[in-house]
């Protein structure tokens, strides 16, 4: 037992100490690329694949299924594409605002994860993983037609997650995590100044910048069952919940030109606009997930997956200032939403598993009215390809493909003297939303 731990405390270490997160592309801002072998089966295993120790993230009663000792480490790439085409754009009292600058905003990002677990005695194993659960990067340029409802926007997530698996009878597992979430956010946005100069002219020809930094640390809980049900099948259920967060940190304003710095010194003479704190309250959701993995043959496995978040904790963004500056409030009103996939996997021999699934995401943002250039988020499908090479019993190298083909989501960001749009603009057109996955996973038992 003493050498189990020693192997188990050295590779969380190493993990623990490379880990950086980043975001990726799923629904909302929901990040599922936590190893290869889920990626290649369109996350059709999640909650009843149990494959090896990785898969604690997906469901935390997957440790119950692995003996030994074994640890697993992944990389995700995600290669996104959110453009905004035939985009229009005016202040409150529709003086147009234009651009030549691309309505682009697409990111490329890396997503590690690392799990590991021993088994303590016939009945207990212990786990630990850590992996980015939600995450979002948007950037655009600083002079696009949106840019006073967003230029950057950064979500990266660290979850470290410690799980204990019971193991009740020789065929059900049940398990509890706790996950302790790190939280780290950037907003910025331009600023018209030039038409807060009173000079119908200087309308989005004299802007200043704002950016918003914030962190936090919060707290949650994961709970898992596997249940083998015949020798064949397999049925898995785990629940992640919710984890409230307030992200404090601090604001910087600042412009580039003459007019801009007038106006930006007049409104800090006023207690507006000035440097100093800020805060978001932000709660990354809960989620559900129900999954059956069937061995049809002793080559071919077949397997589904349901998944619901309940994206309607998601209402609306608001970040609240230090100084006198009103409140900067987003209505999001997001709804609850399911992702279903299938998948099957082929042995085509002791060493080599070929995978493939396909899957449907629904977006949460309800309609074009509370889509925005920070989550251009629309409904979309997956279709994925991957492979697990085992050259001997105790290693397993995975490699997984996924496109996502996401429909085009218009925006209608309305503004009215006394509502949240009243300083950015109206702001219209449709989002054009693409992506390409790659994922490398290496599980190793002991």
């Amino acid at each position: 037992m003493h050498n189990k731990f020693n192997k188990l405390s050295v590779g969380v270490a190493i993990a623990a100490s490379a880990l950086v997160t980043t975001s990726a592309l799923a629904a909302g801002f929901q990040v599922r690329e936590q190893n290869a072998k889920a990626l290649g089966n369109a996350f059709s295993n999640a909650a009843a694949g149990a494959e090896d120790v990785s898969f604690m993230a997906y469901n935390p009663a997957a440790i119950g299924n692995i003996e030994g000792t074994q640890i697993a480490g992944g990389l995700s790439y995600i290669d996104a594409s959110f453009e905004l085409t035939d985009a229009q754009a005016s202040n409150v009292v529709g003086m147009p605002y234009t651009s030549r600058a691309s309505g682009e905003g697409g990111e490329t990002a890396w997503v590690p994860s690392f799990a590991a677990k021993t088994r303590l005695d016939d009945e207990w194993d212990l786990g630990l993983a850590i992996y980015a659960p939600y995450g979002l990067s948007t950037k655009y340029d600083q002079n696009w037609i949106g840019r006073y409802h967003a230029i950057e926007t950064e979500l990266e997530t660290i979850d470290i997650q410690p799980t204990l698996n019971y193991r009740a009878t020789d065929r059900l597992n049940l398990a509890v995590g706790l996950r302790a979430q790190y939280a780290d956010a950037t907003l910025s946005n331009a600023i018209d100044l030039g038409g807060r100069s009173g000079d119908p002219a200087l309308v989005g020809n004299a802007d200043g910048m704002a950016e918003v930094t914030g962190d936090d640390w919060g707290y949650g809980y994961t709970l898992g069952a596997l249940f083998q049900a015949t020798e064949q099948t397999r049925l898995g259920v785990s629940y992640r919940s919710e984890v409230d967060l307030t992200l404090d940190g601090d604001v910087d304003y600042s412009a580039d030109n003459a007019v801009g710095q007038q106006v930006l010194a007049g409104a800090q003479a006023t207690g507006q606009l000035q440097d100093g704190g800020g805060k978001a309250d932000i709660t990354t959701p809960a989620n559900l997930n129900l999954g059956v993995y069937h061995q049809l043959t002793d080559r071919l496995a077949l397997m589904a997956n349901a998944e619901w978040t309940e994206w309607s904790s998601f209402d609306e963004l608001v970040v609240q200032f230090d100084d006198n500056t009103p409140d900067s409030r987003t209505e999001e009103n997001w709804d609850d939403t399911w992702a279903f996939s299938v998948g099957a996997n082929y042995t085509l021999n002791p060493q080599w598993i070929l995978r493939a699934g396909l899957g449907i995401d629904e977006s949460p943002v309800p309609s074009a009215e509370y889509r925005t250039p920070r989550v251009p988020d629309a409904d979309r499908r997956w279709a994925s390809l991957g492979a697990t090479w085992m050259p001997n019993d105790n290693l397993g190298i995975s490699a997984g493909y996924m496109r996502v083909f996401a429909d085009d989501g218009d925006i209608d960001q309305d503004a009215t003297p006394t509502n949240e749009n009243a300083s950015r603009g109206n702001l219209s057109g449709s989002y054009e939303v693409d992506a390409d996955v790659f994922a490398l996973s290496v599980d190793y038992r002991f």
